[in-house]
């Protein structure tokens, strides 16, 4: 039985009980199952039951086939993790819960920034519970590995190149890298950024201008990451994010381009940032971030008690800040004390607040935030396949501004 028939048939036989919640997610990988431990921990104290269906793979593509089946079959899950556009796409199939309720009873609408209303809510009703904010535009060294080659941690584009030569030189794999669209597309979202800058991002990535996607800008962003595949070593075709993770945990590479959910990663490995790993932004994007928002979004099961609970249970500070540190990521909400925090998550929180209030806040390209799902596919097939030699830097650029367009 494959995956998805094997999880319909289960959701068909077992619905969830009236004092339980089944919850639909792609949080497979340790440090992911440790942060997802603290909701389910803090719902059973509640006496609310929790009926786990993981779906792996990174981005939630698998999840989202395994949602169009349940829903379809007329028996939702009660929560389903996702992101960006994909939360607007089934809000507008009129399949989801309204949460005003416990919305308005708990001011949600005063302490989430509205970069992140703007995907939570749906012609004007609450329908999901944002668990966090990732950025995207991180990377996460070996500070060992660093130290070793003598290289210190670089703040432009130059210095990051010449970082991972000496890495290079020294026989280690400089950058941890898993051939997956997804991480191909993540790594693209920092190139963007630091090759044009905030002004360009938004124009190519958000506003999906034709000038910016087919510009020499653009050319200069495919040159730079034909760059970096030179620096990924011949193993990394679908290798999960995870799995790179580890191989700059066991020195073995030297950086990971990656959003700050490889944080959690780490941290479960008993690694200290500062002092095992060093967490920065992508050299030439400091004070700009790209973010996504891991969100649970209800669907309408009825009437469930259970269901508030868990809405509520999410959005408390307690467990924004129980969850966040685990997890790596920052708050979904903006009154949450960094006291619990270590050096990664206060300078995310830092970045998050800095980028909030001087407009450079960003949603990322490759996790769902900045264009609608088609647009996001047609931007991920480009980039892989220049990323894997199919095609030269002008004629990716050619094929995004051909794919953008006609995905929209």
């Amino acid at each position: 039985m494959s995956m998805l028939s094997a999880a319909v048939a289960i959701g068909t036989v077992t619905s969830a009980q009236a004092e339980d919640v089944e919850v639909l997610h792609w949080w497979t990988s340790g440090g992911e199952a440790a942060a997802l431990n603290v909701l389910k921990d803090d719902l059973a104290s509640q006496g609310i039951g929790w009926q786990d269906m993981p779906v792996a793979g990174g981005g939630g593509g698998n999840a989202m086939t395994v949602l169009r089946a349940r829903v379809t079959s007329g028996n939702p899950p009660t929560a389903v993790q996702m992101l960006g556009f994909d939360i607007q796409d089934w809000a507008a199939e009129d399949v989801v819960a309204n949460l005003n309720s416990v919305a308005d009873a708990e001011g949600w609408n005063t302490v989430v920034p509205n970069a992140l209303q703007n995907f939570a809510k749906y012609d004007g009703k609450w329908v999901s519970a944002p668990v966090n904010v990732h950025s995207t535009n991180w990377i996460w060294a070996n500070k060992k590995l660093l130290d070793e080659v003598g290289a210190k941690q670089p703040t432009n584009w130059d210095e990051l190149i010449e970082t991972l030569d000496k890495l290079k030189a020294a026989g280690y794999i400089p950058l941890a890298h898993g051939g997956q669209d997804w991480q191909d597309a993540t790594i693209f979202d920092g190139v963007v950024l630091t090759t044009g800058g905030i002004d360009f991002y938004r124009k190519a990535m958000v506003d999906l201008d034709p000038e910016a996607l087919g510009s020499d800008t653009m050319v200069k962003v495919f040159d730079r990451m034909s760059q970096l595949r030179g620096y990924v070593d011949k193993n990394f075709p679908g290798r999960d994010w995870n799995l790179a993770s580890a191989m700059v945990i066991e020195d073995k590479a030297g950086m990971q381009i990656m959003g700050d959910w490889a944080k959690g990663e780490f941290l479960k490995a008993g690694k200290k940032p500062n002092e095992d790993f060093l967490c920065f932004r992508m050299p030439g994007t400091q004070g700009m971030v790209t973010f996504n928002s891991d969100q649970f979004v209800m669907f309408d099961v009825g009437d469930s008690d259970a269901q508030k609970a868990m809405a509520k249970a999410i959005m408390s500070p307690e467990f924004q800040s129980a969850f966040n540190v685990v997890k790596g990521s920052v708050p979904a909400r903006t009154d949450v004390p960094n006291d619990a925090f270590d050096a990664c998550g206060k300078k995310g929180m830092a970045d998050l607040a800095e980028a909030n209030k001087s407009n450079t806040l960003v949603g990322s390209m490759a996790h769902g935030h900045a264009a609608p799902a088609a647009v996001k596919n047609a931007v991920y097939d480009v980039v892989t396949n220049h990323f894997n030699g199919g095609m030269d830097s002008k004629q990716a650029t050619k094929a995004l501004v051909a794919a953008v367009q006609d995905a929209q």
